[in-house]
């Protein structure tokens, strides 16, 4: 009896949360007066929301074309000489100039890639002799399957390090943390790959040859969504399945290592700032279960900042793959990007620097729409 009437002083003189205030009164207004008034504003304040976010991602994008088609242009090598052979002669490099429309004036040969643009076409590969959409559509599975294991694993690890280092603060989990996260930022991911390739696949041979996403002996598993885990798994063929995981580890292992430290780092420093409220303050003064407290309360009203930072890991992890990809022979688009670096093809290296903004953007918007549903402190007028 002493303790419940102690847990409802705390609670009237203890200032809430700023979401438990927006509750109430959101709560209260509902009460009282016209009952439809504040869903139709919030509904209303949510369309002009969207509306000026998406016109903000529109000068964002023409600046990534722009950027992107102008610092391709002055890179040094001629994609004519590279689509007609070492053996072509000047003539036969000049007609395909000629049909590439690399003759014309370079304002010209924008407004023709703009225009691409809007019509869904990418250009040709001068490598390939592809169309870059089609070479696209086909390795974009891989990219996404090695995002995709880099961001959940650097979840499941990143996160509960930074709330143990926090609940554990100046201990040796907390000391263990800040190593992982100083060797996460200050090591490139390049190095990072070489160095697991060398100690797990040459040194101890723990890992497959970093060959691509399957073993050589083996076939594709029955194309469903184009994840080769995932499809081995739906279609039961665990061989492959085992096979697709080993291949995948050490590459997602690399990229989830880089951007793992903060994660750590913002679950951190948001658990130590949420331990140390009022509310958080009283919930230990009125008894309350340890493992409520931090891992219910505290971690519930941590996730906010986090899920916003996920955003931007998000983006960087799609940006930072083709060095990962490279290292590790990974078949996906960022490897495709950076084989047509070295021969001047333009058109896979427009269109993967603009794929890159146009995901970096869009999880961006999505990140801050449902940060801004869940959390009412969010003005969205």
């Amino acid at each position: 009896m002493a303790r419940a009437v102690f847990v409802q002083r705390c609670a009237r003189d203890t200032p809430l949360p700023a979401r438990t205030h927006s509750a109430r009164a959101g709560l209260l207004h509902k009460g009282g007066g016209n009952r439809s008034k504040w869903p139709v504003t919030r509904s209303m304040s949510l369309a002009l929301y969207i509306l000026r976010r998406l016109l903000s991602v529109v000068p964002t994008l023409f600046g990534v074309t722009l950027i992107s088609f102008f610092l391709t242009y002055l890179l040094p090598g001629n994609p004519a000489l590279v689509k007609a052979g070492p053996l072509a002669t000047p003539e036969y490099v000049a007609e395909v100039e000629r049909r590439m429309g690399l003759d014309r004036p370079m304002w010209e040969q924008y407004g023709r890639y703009v225009s691409g643009l809007f019509r869904g076409d990418l250009g040709e590969s001068a490598s390939t002799g592809r169309p870059v959409l089609e070479d696209f559509l086909q390795r974009l599975p891989a990219t996404l399957e090695l995002t995709l294991a880099s961001l959940i694993l650097a979840v499941a690890i990143g996160v509960p390090l930074g709330v143990l280092a926090a609940v554990h603060r100046d201990t040796w989990v907390d000391h263990l943390g800040r190593i992982i996260g100083v060797a996460g930022v200050a090591m490139p991911t390049f190095w990072t790959g070489l160095l697991f390739i060398y100690v797990l696949f040459y040194m101890v041979g723990w890992a497959p040859a970093p060959l691509g996403r399957l073993a050589p002996d083996l076939s594709p598993p029955a194309h469903l969504t184009g994840l080769y885990v995932v499809d081995a798994a739906l279609s039961g063929n665990w061989r492959v399945l085992g096979s697709s995981l080993a291949q995948l580890a050490l590459p997602a292992a690399t990229l989830a290592f880089s951007v793992m430290a903060p994660l750590a780092r913002m679950a951190r420093a948001t658990m130590l700032e949420i331990l140390q409220s009022d509310y958080i303050t009283a919930a230990w003064a009125a008894g309350l279960p340890r493992r409520r407290v931090v891992y219910g309360d505290a971690l519930r009203n941590a996730l906010i900042p986090i899920v916003t930072t996920l955003g931007v890991i998000f983006g960087f992890l799609m940006a930072g793959n083709a060095v990962v990809e490279t290292v590790f022979a990974w078949p996906g688009i960022g490897n495709y990007a950076v084989t047509a670096l070295m021969t001047k093809d333009s058109g896979p290296i427009q269109s993967f620097v603009l794929f890159v903004a146009v995901m970096y953007v869009s999880v961006n918007l999505a990140v801050d729409l449902i940060y801004a549903l869940v959390d009412p402190r969010i003005r969205l007028g």
